[in-house]
């Protein structure tokens, strides 16, 4: 029997991490073994098949230039240990997966900035979250993205309040909510690269959502 694809799973480092144990069990189900990093539990530099980098707290603001000032609840060892995976993974060109924070923190490690607090843009969403699919995105028709999910526009949740400004060197936006804020982006040169500003791992039981972590196992 062939071995299972080995994926690496950043996230917070707490004991309770929601976040993990439902992507351990979504990878699971498409066929790979998951395997936890944070500062608590990291691996050595072993091979990888993949990795998902995680959702969590707000990046510090002085890795985009952001303002120094502001509010924002930040984990600074977190920080520096998914730039150093996001880094290993595009030296490796091994698929990578970057969930809400980990889409941003992806974008941030390519060059590209975010939106410190999105609130004051929202116009046609609101700003409460949640973990159910309330809320719309449109997908770029012939994005990887839209084939990988097979649908033009997806229901997700949404737990964030900041976002994507401008995407990074190499990364395209293909997909935005209603208030035009950027849900998706893709590597536009060919390396399996996707980020989601929603959190797929609390709706795997949705064939749409499921996919991404079979796109990543495959």
């Amino acid at each position: 029997m062939a071995a299972r694809p080995r994926i690496g799973v950043t996230g917070s480092s707490r004991r309770w991490a929601p976040a993990w144990w439902c992507s351990r069990t979504a990878l699971q189900l498409a066929g790979a073994s998951a395997l936890r990093i944070s500062v608590k539990h990291d691996i050595p530099d072993i091979s990888l098949d993949a990795l998902i980098i995680g959702g969590g707290n707000d990046i510090a603001p002085e890795h985009y230039k952001g303002d120094l000032t502001a509010p924002v609840k930040f984990d600074p060892e977190r920080d520096l240990l998914e730039i150093k995976w996001i880094k290993y993974a595009l030296e490796h060109k091994i698929p990578l997966l970057g969930i809400c924070r980990g889409a941003q923190l992806i974008n941030v490690v390519l060059g590209g900035n975010l939106f410190q607090d999105i609130r004051s843009l929202r116009r046609l969403t609101y700003n409460r979250p949640g973990l159910l699919p309330t809320k719309q995105v449109l997908l770029e028709e012939k994005s990887l993205v839209s084939r990988v999910c097979s649908r033009k526009k997806l229901r997700v949740n949404s737990l964030h309040h900041q976002a994507i400004r401008e995407s990074g060197k190499g990364l395209q936006v293909v997909g935005r909510d209603l208030d035009g804020i950027i849900q998706t982006v893709e590597a536009g040169d060919g390396q399996k690269i996707i980020g989601v500003q929603w959190h797929p791992e609390y709706l795997f039981y949705l064939p749409a959502q499921f996919a991404l972590f079979k796109w990543l196992v495959g």
